[in-house]
């Protein structure tokens, strides 16, 4: 019988899937190839150092732009291996099939070469996932890893499963499995980068690395979760907020760095979730953010999130304490 890993397809989540189709319909209709190409060089930093931080690497965000130029930088040389690696890695994600257990392997070998001595292999001893001085997982046994990885590659080739759900399972399922003495967070997340390019090849360019690693003890927090539950929804539901985030929250920010002045930059592009919030609150100046999330089948840390980008645009501002005070809309 085909393995087939635990989950459960909750409203929550089909309500983010959806949002998430919507949100790639609007970006892909608004940019147009020229804008993506000169984006491309920007997310391509964010998205390895984003990726990168959650292991601990320090460069900034200017040594990574530093190194994709060829520039010489002065920082640990571990570190600068660990970030030309990714950019090599990210840099060859076409050429890749998600479901290709070679390729996987030459993934893997690309990103940790001169990093460890298993590079391009599957591990060959066991491993536990540390939090400080506690052991939070212990990984299968080595003997099981090409097993299962097998099992978890045959199913991502035959799954009718939707795609942005299929990259945060297989994520998920990677993490469990730890296939790799070490490289295993930024091999999944990188493997989940492009299972979803392969469903729409805008992923590319949205660097969801990077809000990660803005969330990154919750990140940890949902696999835990899953583990515990032994059903990957819960990292289902954060991955899928992370890339709507990265998707809605980042845009235009990036094509300010871009340095493109024209199209969804001007200001912050509203979506149709923060058409929706504005109007309750006019209608209703001391809502609440609960009752936001009721009203519009959101969850509350996604109306947080939306209310903060609003505030930060001036758009939405708080007037008097948090429990008795009201908003005002500024449009």
């Amino acid at each position: 019988m085909a393995y087939q890993p635990p989950f459960t397809i909750t409203t929550e989540i089909l309500n983010l899937v959806a949002d998430i189709s919507e949100a790639i319909g609007r970006l892909t209709v608004e940019f147009e190839q020229e804008k993506l190409l000169r984006l491309r060089k920007v997310n391509r930093m964010r998205t390895v150092q984003g990726s990168l931080a959650i292991e601990g690497n320090t460069l900034s965000e200017a040594q990574i732009t530093a190194i994709i130029e060829g520039k010489r930088v002065i920082a640990p040389p571990k570190e600068v291996q660990e970030a030309r690696n990714a950019i090599a890695a990210y840099e060859a994600i076409g050429s890749w099939q998600p479901s290709k257990s070679k390729d996987l392997l030459t993934a893997h070998q690309l990103l940790m070469t001169g990093l460890v001595e298993e590079a391009g292999r599957y591990r060959s001893q066991g491993v536990g996932v540390m939090s400080g001085d506690q052991v939070v997982h212990m990984a299968p046994q080595a003997d099981r890893v090409p097993k299962l990885m097998g099992e978890l590659l045959a199913w991502l080739r035959t799954t009718n499963v939707h795609p942005l759900m299929a990259s945060c399972i297989f994520h998920y399922e990677f993490e469990f499995i730890h296939p790799f003495a070490d490289g295993n967070g930024r091999m999944g997340r990188l493997w989940q980068t492009l299972i979803l390019s392969q469903w729409h090849p805008i992923f590319i360019n949205i660097p969801v690395e990077s809000l990660v690693h803005q969330h990154q003890e919750a990140y940890y927090l949902a696999i835990r979760n899953s583990t515990a539950q032994t059903d990957c929804s819960p990292f289902i539901r954060f991955m899928l907020q992370m890339i709507l985030d990265a998707i809605e929250e980042s845009t235009s920010h990036q094509l300010e760095n871009a340095g493109i002045s024209a199209g969804i930059n001007a200001g912050l592009k509203l979506s149709p979730l923060d058409h929706a919030i504005l109007e309750l609150i006019k209608a209703d100046r001391y809502i609440t953010n609960a009752t936001l999330a009721e009203q519009t089948g959101k969850a509350l840390s996604t109306i947080e999130r939306r209310i903060k980008k609003l505030k930060q645009h001036s758009l939405l501002k708080r007037v008097g304490a948090k429990k008795t005070g009201h908003w005002e809309v500024h449009l």
